[in-house]
């Protein structure tokens, strides 16, 4: 299983393999390293070169190419960027890549942060070690969940290889019906991405506001249906390998708060974020240096971004009033520290998307919806509400704030950006909007359809799961004709690329 999942990565991903195979064997022995020192001295020095290892490689991929052009602009240089990986690759094994040019590599975001599990859950002693190197191997680039997610921790994972294969007919049914179920999601998402939204995103300054609204209201439904399709299969696939993976959305657009939504959206992603990032920064509780110093590397990151001498003063005078206010009022301190740790998350967040402004200022939105959340709840008036009127209005609000925020997200630039709120308030459009439906039935129906299925209820949901499982292999075998039939018939004419692909 080890080789088909390095093969499955070498067909997505080529010469950058090596790197796989370098961060396995690398993390493999620093978590040996951990388990046999007794030293908390050395336990910790081992953890932070594992740690550093990890996040130079995510960043030298990420944002290294940024960094040289940023540098080059606030000093006026024009050196050329060189990368030396390409270069070995070129000089090596004979590719031809540019080399001054940086290549992503699939997935390197989702099985680096799943390979830092391991070590850290290793130093917390959360985890046995493996026994061999194929097995570590084999959790890191797993194939089904190691391009896209959902990200598996080891605590969560590692003990499912020691146990004999198992698969009964249920399991086989849910594992049918996720892979069905996802393959659908895609399906959907492509067509309405290719017959609508990327027209909006890519040229926003020939429609009407009206038509931008259905269009960022659209693309948090594609984003979905993109991702958590991808996930879904991965989970069916594992499951007939007689692994499995949990869950990583829980109908994210039934949440009534940022909280919630975070806590049911992209789950492998919060959830590790929260345990190994928001938790050691002192959570709810209290700051941490890490807190301070995350603030600080994300403050020069914003200087790089935006090229601005000014911005350092800029930062400079809000960390002088944090100061001036932790002397003035320190009962305040640990409101604001809880706040500084939740928004360090989530700019770290938007920075592990992509380094640019739009992530940047994507995750910062997500934070502030979540601090102004957490302030709220206590003062609000529909704290104790359960009316689903109330409810569903929340539900709403959520959904709108959300969907707004991923205008940055999907961007190509901050001019797109502009562009969009520029026709939403300037030529909005509203006595056009029954052409607009008209002209866009089909993908307005297919979008209304898949939100009104979303929002069924999910006990609905888990009958229908069931009731599939439990149907007989002919049952099941015709039901899938049925189901791949009907998804030909929106298939675009050129699958696009899943979303997540691309961190």
């Amino acid at each position: 299983m080890l080789l088909v999942s390095l093969f499955f990565y070498f067909k997505t991903s080529g010469v950058f393999v090596l790197l796989l195979f370098f961060t396995i064997c690398s993390d493999y022995q620093w978590g040996k390293l951990i388990h046999r020192s007794k030293s908390q001295v050395a336990r910790k020095t081992f953890l932070s070169i594992s740690i550093i290892f990890n996040l130079s490689l995510l960043c030298y991929f990420k944002y290294s190419y940024f960094f040289h052009e940023s540098i080059n602009d606030i000093t006026g240089s024009d050196s050329v960027f060189f990368n030396h990986f390409t270069h070995f690759s070129n000089t090596f094994f004979g590719t031809a890549f540019s080399v001054d040019k940086l290549l992503l590599p699939v997935g390197v975001s989702f099985f680096t942060f799943q390979s830092m599990s391991y070590v850290i859950d290793m130093y917390r002693k959360n985890v046995l070690p493996v026994e061999n190197i194929f097995d570590y191997g084999f959790f890191v680039c797993f194939f089904p969940h190691l391009v896209a997610g959902p990200i598996v921790k080891a605590h969560d994972f590692l003990h499912q290889i020691y146990q004999p294969y198992k698969l009964e007919k249920k399991e086989f049914g849910l594992a049918l019906f996720w892979i069905l179920n996802g393959f659908s999601k895609k399906i959907i998402a492509d067509y309405i991405a290719v017959n609508y939204i990327d027209r909006i995103f890519d040229n926003p300054t020939f429609y009407s506001g009206v038509e931008a609204v259905f269009g960022i209201f659209g693309y948090s439904l594609q984003i979905y249906m993109d991702f958590s399709g991808y996930t879904d299969m991965a989970i069916g696939i594992a499951l007939l390998l007689g692994y499995r993976l949990k869950t990583n959305f829980l109908s994210p657009y039934k949440a009534t708060s940022a909280s919630e939504f975070w806590k049911r959206w992209h789950i492998s992603l919060s959830s590790w974020l929260q345990e190994y990032l928001y938790f050691p920064l002192g959570g709810n509780r209290k700051g941490t240096i890490g807190s301070y110093v995350a603030l600080t590397i994300i403050s020069v990151f914003m200087i790089l971004i935006s090229g601005k001498i000014w911005l350092t003063f800029w930062l400079i005078g809000l960390a002088i009033l944090l100061i001036i206010l932790f002397l003035v009022f320190p009962k305040v301190k640990q409101t604001i520290n809880t706040n500084i740790n939740l928004m360090v998350t989530m700019l770290l967040g938007g920075l592990w998307h992509g380094s640019s402004w739009l992530f940047l200022i994507w995750g910062g939105l997500n934070g502030l919806g979540l601090m102004i959340h957490k302030f709220w709840k206590d003062y609000s008036p529909f704290k104790n509400s359960n009316g689903r009127i109330i409810r569903f209005i929340l539900m709403l609000i959520t959904l709108t704030f959300i969907s707004f925020t991923r205008i940055f997200f999907r961007s190509q630039n901050l001019e797109t950006v502009n562009n969009i709120f520029y026709r939403i308030g300037n030529y909005f459009g509203l006595d056009l909007i029954f052409d607009i439906i008209a002209g866009y039935k089909w993908v307005f129906l297919i979008m209304l359809i898949g939100y009104i299925i979303h929002w069924i209820p999910e006990g609905l949901k888990e009958k229908y799961r069931n009731w599939f499982s439990s149907q007989h292999y002919i049952v099941m075998g015709l039901l899938t004709i049925l189901v791949v039939f009907c998804m030909y018939q929106f298939m675009s004419g050129e699958m696009q690329p899943f979303i997540y692909f691309q961190f």
